[in-house]
């Protein structure tokens, strides 16, 4: 895909990966819809990149909002060409210590954010007359199950199951899908999730990067899967 004057719709725009690939996909000519829920950020980065980033202060969680935004903004003469679900979040802890409210919010962060964008923009997708693109960011945890993480495990395992079947169902469209399982990246995630960053973390921008070189194969080449992780994990110290 020629990325000049395309169209993407990129979740959980606001920080990290995200933001980091706005800003690669405005270099290369494109228009870039940021959704996040915080406005101050996603107008700070429109400051920084310029004005073919669109601020678009949306909760992926919230059906009506995103179906409304996605009616009002693309229509058969404004198409959407990309789809980067990316907003997602973990609250780890112990089966019997995860409480109701977390495991819920990730269910509908990770999930049902991507069900509710995704089922809104493949009706424009199909009928754009050239290929289009969804990259789903997963994790390493929707390859492997590890103690303490299971709610987070369930919804990237879930993520991975989606999107190969949507790989399969829309590949005659030409609608390329791509799931992306990054390891430990240096972001905010972790500090949400009560953890902390280091210094053999893998950077937002050389993720960032490899999805632009996704989304820029020949058409008829798909990556529908890549795994990406830092070679040495373990913090300096160690």
């Amino acid at each position: 895909m020629n990325l000049q004057n395309k169209n993407a719709i990129i979740t959980g725009a606001s920080s990290g990966i995200g933001a980091a690939l706005c800003k690669l996909l405005i270099e290369k000519g494109a228009k870039v819809y940021g959704v996040a829920r915080r406005e101050s950020k996603l107008n700070e980065i429109q400051k920084k990149i310029g004005n073919n980033f669109f601020p678009v202060v949306l909760d992926v969680t919230n059906e009506e909002a995103v179906s409304k935004w996605v009616d009002s903004t693309f229509s058969d003469t404004h198409k959407p060409d990309i789809l980067v679900n990316n907003a997602g979040l973990g609250y780890f802890g112990k089966i019997d210590k995860i409480s109701l409210d977390d495991w819920h919010t990730m269910m509908n962060v990770n999930l049902n954010g991507v069900f509710y964008f995704t089922r809104k923009v493949v009706p424009h997708f199909k009928k754009n007359p050239t290929h289009t693109h969804i990259i789903n960011i997963a994790s390493v945890a929707g390859l492997i199950g590890n103690p303490q993480i299971s709610g987070y495990n369930a919804t990237k395992f879930g993520l991975r199951g989606f999107s190969q079947a949507l790989f399969k169902e829309l590949r005659y469209d030409k609608i390329k899908v791509s799931c992306v399982y990054p390891g430990s990246v240096a972001t905010e995630f972790f500090e949400k999730a009560g953890s902390e960053t280091h210094d053999h973390m893998m950077k937002s921008e050389d993720v960032a990067n490899t999805l632009i070189h996704i989304l820029e194969t020949p058409d008829n080449l798909l990556i529908d899967e890549l795994v990406l992780r830092p070679l040495n994990p373990k913090p300096p110290s160690e």
